[in-house]
C-alpha cells in the first residue's frame, strides 16, 4: 500500500523537476512513510511513497524494469503475484525482487493491456514504457484504489492517489465545481464521475488511460465490468459449497503479508464470516479490533467480544464518546473534498485502534452490494413486483396522487414512510431507486440554493447519472439493477473512499476479500431468492456461514456504524450550525439561501425537528471549501 503522484506531458517531451513530483508525493507522505522515490526522463515524472508490506527490502519504487524498457509506481497488492511470476519465468521473464511491483511491469512486457485482467487484487498504477513513449494510467475493478488526474494549462498531465498531491502543483486551478456540489448534497460525497474542482477527474474503477507525448489525453478505456445477466443454476446447497469455496480463497489469498495482519471485527455478518475464514486458516491466533459507543443503542461490541471469544482472536476494542466531535476538522483534511458519511469516525477510531497492533487489517465491506445485503435492495426488489402488477399509465396518477398528498415522514425507517413509497411506485425502479439512495431529496436541494447557482447548474440533476447507469446496467431485474449501481456508483464514492482516506491517514493498509473480483462475479450470478428471502437480504451468505456463525449474529437487524451528529449539533456544534450560513467559503460563494439554512439550523438546535444530516453535509462542505481556499 502506497501513495502515487507524476507528471505527464502530452504537448513534446517538456523536461519535468523532480523536486516538483516530489512535493506532490510529500502532500501524500501519511500513505507510505517507509519509503520514497522520484524518477524523471524527458516528457515524464514519476514519485512514489512507500508503505513496506510485502518484500519488505527488496521492492523499492519507482520500480525500473531489468531491461531498462519500462518504469512503474504501484499502490496496491496483486494477490496473485506468484503465480503470475511462475507464469512468466516459465515464458523467459526474469526477476530481481520477490514482490508483486515487478511481476506487473514483466506482465505489461508479456501481454500489454491485456496483463489487466490476470491481475487479482486491489491496485492503481502508473507504468512508463520507454519503448513505446506511453504512459499506463490504471485503477482496480471495484475502485478501491483511488486515482486523481487533470490536465494542466500547458498541456501536462497530473496525477496522485488524493486530491492532495494534486493540490501540491502550483498550476492547478482552484475553482469549485457547482455541479460537484449538487452532487454531493444529493449523495454525501462528490461521486466518481465528478470532482469539487473544475478540470480534477478520477479515472474510473475498472478503466485504464493510455498518454502519449504527442497527443491529448485519450478518454479512458474500460477494461473490465461485472455482469448480473446471467444465472447460476443448481441446487442452494450446492451453490453454498461455491460460495464457500469463493470466500475463503478471496480471504486466504489477502493474508499474505510480511508485516503483522489482523482484521477488523464490529460482530456484524460480514465481518464475523472474514474472521471466521481467517481463523480457520490461521495456525496463529486471528488479530481483531472493534470499536464500541458509550450509547447503548448504537453499541455492537457485545457481539464482536463473542465472535472473538468463539474464535479465540487476539481482541482488542476501544470506546468512542460522544466527544468525538473533535475530529471533525481533521476528518476534512483527510478527504479533501466534501464527505458527509458521519461514520468515517468510528472508522478512523477503528483504523488508528488497528494500527496500534498491525499494518494490515481485512475488512467485510463489499460484501451487501455484491449479495444484496441493504434493506434498500431488498424494498427495491418488492416494489418492482409491485409495479409489475400495474402498467405505468395507471401507475402514475394513482401513487402519484397518494404520494404528493401524502404527510412527508423522513423520520421513519423507509418501509413506514408512505410518502416515499407511493411515489416511488409512481415512477419507474431506477427514478424511485435514485430517490431511497439520496440523503437529500431534489425538492429539499432546490429550497437550499440561491438564483445565482440555480442558473449556474441549469438544466442538471445529481440523479440522473445514477439512473442512467441503473438503465445501461447489465442486468434482467431491478435487484440486479440496484446492486451494479451500488457496485459501481455508491461503494466506489462513499464506502470504499471512507475506507481508504480513514486507513491511510494512519498508515494502515485495509484489504476487502469480500471484494474478490471472482466471488462478486459468483454473487451477480445467483438467482434473485438466493440473494434476498422475503426480507432477509444477503440470504445465500448468511446460510451458508450458518456452519461458523451463531444465529443472532446471522439474522441481527444491521447496525453499521452511527455516529450521535443529532446531539452535536444541538450541544458542543451548536454555534458551528448556527454560523453555517453567514461565514466562511459557504457565505462567500453566494450560492446558498442563508435565510433558509438558518432556519433549519434553528428548528434543529430547538428541538422542533431533526435536520442534522443536512447540517453535518453542509458543515462538512463549509470545511472542505474552506480548506480548498
Amino acid at each position: 500500500m502506497c501513495g502515487i503522484a507524476g507528471i505527464i506531458h502530452t504537448e513534446g517531451l517538456k523536461p519535468v523537476d523532480p523536486d516538483r513530483v516530489r512535493r506532490m508525493c510529500d502532500a501524500i507522505a501519511h500513505r507510505g512513510p517507509d519509503g520514497e522515490g522520484v524518477w524523471t526522463a524527458p516528457g515524464v515524472g514519476l514519485g512514489h511513497r512507500r508503505l513496506s508490506i510485502i518484500d519488505l527490502a527488496g521492492s523499492p519504487q519507482p520500480m525500473i524494469a531489468a531491461e531498462g524498457d519500462a518504469v512503474i509506481v504501484f499502490n496496491g497488492e496483486i494477490y496473485n503475484f506468484r503465480d503470475l511470476r511462475k507464469e512468466l519465468q516459465a515464458l523467459g521473464a526474469t526477476f530481481r525482487t520477490d514482490g508483486d511491483t515487478e511481476v506487473i511491469l514483466q506482465a505489461w512486457r508479456q501481454w500489454g493491456v491485456d496483463c489487466l485482467p490476470r491481475l487479482h487484487g486491489m491496485f492503481a498504477f502508473a507504468l512508463h514504457d520507454l519503448r513505446q513513449r506511453t504512459t499506463l494510467l490504471v485503477r482496480d475493478r471495484f475502485g478501491v484504489k483511488p486515482l486523481f488526474t487533470a490536465r494542466l494549462a500547458d498541456g501536462a498531465v497530473i496525477f496522485g492517489s488524493e486530491l492532495k498531491a494534486l493540490l501540491a502543483h502550483p498550476s492547478l486551478r482552484r475553482e469549485i465545481d457547482p455541479l460537484a456540489v449538487e452532487d454531493y448534497l444529493a449523495w454525501g460525497y462528490v461521486p466518481d464521475h465528478r470532482s469539487i474542482l473544475k478540470g480534477v477527474e478520477k479515472l474510473p474503477a475498472g478503466h485504464y488511460q493510455l498518454l502519449r507525448p504527442d497527443a491529448p489525453p485519450p478518454a479512458p478505456v474500460q477494461w473490465w465490468d461485472v455482469s448480473f445477466a446471467d444465472r447460476e443454476k443448481g441446487k442452494a446447497d450446492d451453490l453454498g459449497a461455491h460460495l464457500l469455496h469463493h470466500m475463503r480463497e478471496a480471504v486466504t489469498s489477502r493474508m499474505l503479508a510480511d508485516v503483522p495482519l489482523g482484521a477488523f471485527l464490529s460482530g456484524g455478518v460480514d465481518s464475523s464470516s472474514v474472521v471466521a475464514l481467517m481463523a480457520e486458516a490461521s495456525t496463529t491466533p486471528v488479530k481483531t479490533c472493534s470499536i464500541g459507543f458509550d450509547v447503548a443503542a448504537l453499541d455492537e461490541t457485545a457481539y464482536a467480544d463473542r465472535i472473538a471469544a468463539q474464535f479465540h482472536t487476539q481482541h482488542w476494542k476501544r470506546t468512542v464518546s460522544p466527544e468525538d466531535f473533535s475530529l471533525v476538522d481533521r476528518l476534512a483534511g483527510m478527504f479533501d473534498e466534501p464527505f458527509a458519511d458521519a461514520s468515517a469516525l468510528p472508522t478512523f477510531r477503528v483504523c488508528e485502534l488497528a494500527r496500534e497492533h498491525v499494518t494490515v487489517a481485512l475488512s467485510g465491506d463489499g460484501a451487501d452490494e455484491a449479495f444484496a445485503g441493504y434493506r434498500r435492495q431488498a424494498f427495491q426488489h418488492r416494489e418492482e413486483q409491485a409495479r409489475s402488477l400495474l402498467p405505468a399509465a395507471l401507475r402514475k396518477p394513482l401513487f402519484g396522487g397518494l404520494g404528493r398528498v401524502w404527510p412527508k415522514a423522513d423520520w421513519a425507517p423507509r418501509p413506514l414512510r408512505a410518502k416515499t413509497t407511493l411515489l416511488s411506485l409512481a415512477g419507474d425502479g431506477e427514478e424511485g431507486y435514485a430517490r431511497a439512495l439520496a440523503v437529500t431529496s431534489a425538492d429539499l436541494r432546490d429550497t437550499l440554493y440561491s438564483p445565482d447557482f440555480k442558473r449556474l447548474r441549469g438544466d442538471y440533476r445529481a440523479e440522473q447519472p445514477f439512473v442512467d447507469m441503473m438503465r445501461r446496467a447489465p442486468a434482467r431485474s431491478g435487484l440486479d439493477r440496484a446492486q451494479y449501481a451500488d457496485l459501481k456508483f455508491y461503494m466506489p464514492g462513499d464506502i470504499l473512499t471512507k475506507v481508504d482516506r480513514t486507513s491511510m491517514a494512519v498508515s494502515l493498509e485495509a484489504r476487502e476479500p469480500l471484494l474478490d473480483h471472482r466471488l462478486v462475479e459468483f454473487g451477480a450470478r445467483l438467482p434473485e431468492g438466493l440473494r434476498v428471502k422475503g426480507t432477509t437480504g444477503k440470504w445465500l451468505v448468511k446460510d451458508t456461514m450458518r456452519r461458523y456463525l451463531p444465529e443472532d449474529v446471522l439474522f441481527r437487524p444491521k447496525m453499521g456504524f452511527v455516529t450521535p451528529i443529532a446531539q452535536w449539533l444541538r450541544g458542543p456544534l451548536a454555534e458551528e450550525a448556527r454560523g453555517l450560513a453567514a461565514s466562511g467559503a459557504l457565505a462567500r460563494t453566494g450560492w446558498f439561501d442563508s435565510a433558509r439554512i438558518d432556519a433549519l439550523a434553528d428548528a434543529h438546535i430547538s428541538g422542533r425537528s431533526d435536520h442534522s444530516r443536512l447540517i453535518w453535509q453542509l458543515l462538512m462542505l463549509r470545511k472542505s471549501l474552506d480548506r480548498l481556499g
